[in-house]
């Protein structure tokens, strides 16, 4: 029996956001549930009124602000990311856009022409990377209009090798999603669950791989093994038939709005 793929790059800090993004880039592009939280986002996004101005935190290489451009033309963009490399991927996907610099774990207000400036934002798995999610959450509140429109993604259930290799911290339940909202002075207007049952299905197969996740998902070229590019090639479909709202998923959602 052949041994499971394994990288041969240097193994990178939890938190070294360039190395993570020079290994695992093309698997993002890949992966299913990437696809699948996007459609979750952008339909929630939509459900109050149509985006004028876009905030994205932690907007890694691109992917979601590439789709909202082709669904909001018109929209204004801007990708906050903490990592150089991620927003040089991003910035060579959508040259329209805007991607700034920016470690929200800091105390640093926004630049003048951002503070205030969304009427709609995303903030899709971040939050279980960060050590203070509330402190975290109140910088983001700086660059929202009043009333503006928040949705927030993060990871429930249990944790894969992978999530502890690049860097999470904590899942959330929809109780917690919603006291953290809450705590940082947003107003939750809905906390919920989705993906019963293919989403969970595929988390599942993702925690089951352990350590050998990491070595399908990057090798040596940072490419994704063929085994793991045809795993996820399959998921996908069925990923989009997965609930987008259940008390058994393990995708968790929550919309909030900035107080007037």
């Amino acid at each position: 029996m052949r041994s499971p793929a394994r990288s041969t790059q240097p193994r990178a800090a939890r938190d070294d956001w360039d190395a993570h993004w020079d290994q695992y880039a093309l698997a993002a592009e890949y992966n299913p549930a990437q696809a699948y939280r996007r459609r979750l986002v952008l339909r929630a996004l939509e459900r109050s009124s149509l985006p004028e101005r876009l905030l994205d935190v932690g907007s890694g290489q691109g992917d979601f602000l590439l789709d909202a451009a082709r669904r909001w033309p018109q929209a204004e963009l801007v990708g906050l990311e903490a990592s150089q490399r991620g927003n040089e991927i991003a910035q060579v996907k959508l040259p329209s856009a805007s991607f700034e610099l920016v470690d929200l774990s800091s105390d640093v207000p926004p630049a003048p022409a951002l503070a205030g400036w969304a009427t709609h934002a995303v903030c899709s798995e971040v939050l279980e990377h960060v050590d203070h999610p509330t402190s975290f959450l109140r910088q983001v509140r700086a660059y929202l209009e009043p009333g503006a429109t928040l949705v927030v993604t993060v990871p429930g259930g249990s944790m894969s090798a992978f999530d502890e290799r690049i860097g999470h911290r904590r899942h959330y339940s929809p109780e917690l999603l919603r006291q953290t909202l809450t705590e940082a002075g947003l107003n939750p207007t809905a906390t919920f669950r989705a993906g019963f049952p293919f989403f969970n299905l595929y988390r599942a197969v993702v925690i089951s791989r352990g350590e050998r996740l990491i070595g399908d998902l990057a090798q040596g070229n940072g490419r994704p093994t063929w085994a793991a590019r045809t795993a996820m090639t399959v998921f996908r479909p069925l990923l989009a038939l997965s609930l987008p709202r259940s008390p058994w998923g393990t995708q968790i959602i929550g919309i909030a709005c900035e107080p007037r």
